[in-house]
């Protein structure tokens, strides 16, 4: 297998163990000394028993859609929706990979936000999606 391939299966794999609630496959992908940021919040996380803790600390119930990976060599992007108590939050995804493992991450997260009426006639619909209106 082409290690683009075995990448990509990782994260798949990664975003599979997420969904499901296995926090040791869902951490397996990181090297011991990985690194989390998240810059909204100025919070970084090092090491991955510390990304652990901190994930599965989460008092949320969480859920997880992959809406597109794309990436080569050693830089990897997640695009997903993560639902937290029903609530969906858009997020990126940006790894960084060295020896097969993620070294350094950066997520990003949104809200929603409806579209205003000034660009309706210049927008259609993302694929399986209708248009919030604001």
């Amino acid at each position: 297998m082409d290690p683009d391939m075995r990448t990509r299966a990782a994260l798949e794999e990664h975003w599979r163990a997420s969904e499901r609630g296995d926090v040791e496959a869902e951490h397996a992908i990181y090297a011991a000394d990985a690194i989390l940021d998240y810059p909204q919040s100025g919070e970084r996380f090092r090491g991955r028993a510390t990304i652990s803790a901190q994930r599965g600390g989460h008092p949320a119930s969480r859920h997880f859609t992959v809406q597109r990976i794309v990436g080569s060599g050693d830089l990897w992007v997640s695009e997903c929706v993560i639902t937290y108590d029903g609530v969906p939050s858009h997020s990126v995804s940006i790894m960084e990979f060295a020896d097969g493992h993620v070294v350094h991450e950066t997520q990003y997260f949104t809200d929603a936000f409806g579209a205003p009426e000034w660009r309706t006639a210049l927008a259609e619909p993302m694929p399986g999606r209708s248009i919030a209106r604001a």
